[in-house]
């Protein structure tokens, strides 16, 4: 990657009853996708939750290879597949081939989980998450790294293997200290959610005797327009009810969510995770980015109508990017 700022989508695929519907969005992200990597974008990332009403995708895997299919340059990030609620065997194999479906185009971000109703539909628990994280993170590396090995009396062997090596970039995701040291002790890259646990991340590997992994994490999305005022009445009903719902999930006295108490489309504002801007306060935020931070787009936030997603996109490319490109 070079120091310029890496620009992405952002799909989660809600589609809520006053939105535009999954037959429609679904369609519409593959023809965003395509037309994003013929215009300079640099990734799509696909996130994933379970049993939502509004139909928040369950099957990033699947997707993703879809969208593989559909470019050639973009990478496919998966963030966060979380892992307590799978075969780490099964991952594995996705993984592998969705790598290979993509030419080697693929990031995988490992998550813990936090919401308690998908823990169940599964049949674990949240406090399981830790032992499952640390069991399945070492099966998948050794199964991708081609071993074959017996773990808890049953062989593991995965075929084929990736075209990455010795495999895809794999990131924990995470906001507390544990997440750093998790990443640090297996060796992977960091996701952080919150910007505060790379120096504790850098120190633990460093004391590991290796050189930290790659950063790697976002400014919030942003959503360019002529006029903000008018694009946040459009816009508003979509962030609100995204941010309404993580911040329901995350709500336990226990888990500090970064949409914790957001429950107003004012907190979102002050927050800053969601940002309306103009051609030049895109171009101002860019210059501002610092390394390792991506800029994400969601054209389609809960059901957004795809006509003011793709004015967003456009504007970008026509007005933000060629500035960009030529400082």
């Amino acid at each position: 990657m070079n120091d310029m700022a890496q620009f992405g989508l952002n799909f989660d695929m809600r589609a809520p009853d006053f939105g535009a519907p999954s037959s429609t969005i679904y369609p519409i992200a593959l023809e965003m996708t395509e037309w994003a990597d013929r215009n300079g974008f640099h990734f799509v990332s696909l996130q994933e939750h379970h049993g939502s009403p509004d139909g928040y995708i369950s099957c990033p895997f699947v997707l993703g290879g879809a969208l593989a299919s559909r470019t050639r340059h973009m990478r496919i990030q998966l963030g966060a597949v979380i892992l307590p609620l799978h075969d780490p065997v099964k991952v594995a194999e996705q993984i592998a081939v969705l790598d290979l479906v993509s030419g080697g185009r693929l990031d995988v971000v490992i998550g813990a989980g936090y919401v308690e109703r998908e823990f169940e539909m599964f049949g674990v628990t949240l406090r399981d998450r830790a032992r499952l994280l640390n069991e399945g993170i070492p099966i998948i590396q050794r199964a991708l790294s081609g071993e074959r090995f017996t773990h808890d009396g049953r062989e593991i062997f995965v075929r084929p293997l990736p075209l990455q090596k010795p495999y895809p970039p794999i990131y924990l995701g995470g906001r507390v200290e544990e997440t750093a040291r998790r990443a640090a002790r297996f060796g992977l890259h960091l996701y952080p959610l919150k910007m505060d646990i790379v120096p504790l991340y850098e120190a633990e590997c460093r004391k590991l005797g290796r050189e930290p992994g790659r950063v790697m994490g976002n400014v919030g999305w942003i959503h360019v327009s002529e006029d903000p005022e008018a694009t946040w009445a459009q816009v508003a009903p979509h962030v609100a009810h995204v941010a309404r719902s993580y911040a329901e999930w995350g709500g336990r006295a226990d888990y500090a969510s970064l949409f914790k108490g957001l429950y107003t489309i004012e907190d979102v504002k002050a927050s800053g995770w969601y940002r309306v801007l103009t051609p030049d306060q895109c171009v101002a935020l860019v210059a501002e980015t610092p390394p390792g931070r991506d800029v994400g787009f969601a054209p389609l936030i809960a059901g957004l109508d795809p006509k003011i997603g793709w004015q967003s996109l456009e504007l970008f490319v026509n007005k933000v990017l060629p500035r960009i490109r030529a400082n």
